[in-house]
């Protein structure tokens, strides 16, 4: 491996996010989008690896989803819209959290056909809320109404310009990675993890309300990953946790090199 360009040669596929189908909208009138957001395919492809879409297979066709994931090395799950509560288990506290069933299915689908083929996952927000979903937890549906007393995890106007600290556990990956202890992330999320799924190690928390901020599969067989943050949205020489090592980490394990 290059260290400077330590993607070199590996195909990443990003799930999609989507625009359902809208009679409304100005532009694809009635058609469903599935898009990538540029700040993610751009920290895939910074590091030298591919960024590929992964899109929803065609019902009864040819192309079958393990079609997709064979030729890919690792599946990053990007943010956007709520996990549905219906997904674990849960009715929605308010129906501006319904959330996205259709994207719940077809992200958890993919997750587990990567990690059958071998393959790592990454998941980043809403990635590491369906990750724990994926494997049985639950999440907080509304951090400001389920947890009162917690941080301002979201701001609109602020966006990833809202920060707070994260507190790394020692002797995990991110303290192998940026050192234990308290750093600066941005946060951007207004659900989090609530009861952790199984076989999930909590690797950091915020520390003044204890929101879970990265998880990790403690599994020999499989390297799953989350954060809660936008590693994406952050550059080097902010303030803010350096995104690159995290995205080396995940590139060295589509390698087979962690």
């Amino acid at each position: 491996m290059n260290p400077s360009n330590p993607g070199a040669g590996l195909c990443i596929g990003v799930s999609a996010c989507f625009f359902h189908a809208d009679p409304m909208r100005a532009i694809f009138k009635g058609k469903t989008l599935e898009y990538v957001e540029q700040s993610m395919a751009h920290y895939v492809m910074r590091q030298g690896a591919l960024a590929y879409l992964l899109p929803t297979p065609p019902p009864g066709g040819q192309v079958q989803l393990a079609d997709l994931v064979a030729r890919m090395d690792g599946l990053v799950l990007q943010g956007g819209s709520d996990c549905a509560p219906g997904s674990y288990g849960e009715e929605p506290l308010n129906p501006r959290w319904a959330g996205d069933r259709i994207r719940d299915d077809y992200e958890r689908a993919l997750t587990h056909e990567f990690l059958a083929q071998g393959k790592p996952v990454l998941g980043i927000c809403r990635g590491a809320q369906l990750l724990n979903v994926a494997f049985g937890g639950t999440l907080y549906q509304d951090i400001g109404t389920q947890l009162p007393d917690a941080l301002v995890h979201r701001d609109w106007d602020l966006y990833d310009g809202n920060h707070h600290d994260v507190q790394i556990a020692e002797e995990t990956l991110l303290a192998g990675l940026y050192g234990a202890g308290t750093h600066r992330i941005n946060s951007v999320h207004h659900q989090a993890l609530k009861d952790v799924a199984d076989g999930f190690l909590v690797e950091a928390t915020s520390p003044v309300d204890g929101v879970v901020e990265a998880v990790r599969l403690d599994s020999d067989e499989a390297w799953v990953y989350a954060v809660q943050w936008h590693p994406e949205f952050q550059t080097k020489g902010d303030g803010l946790l350096d995104p690159d090592p995290l995205m080396c980490a995940f590139l060295d394990a589509a390698r087979g090199e962690d």
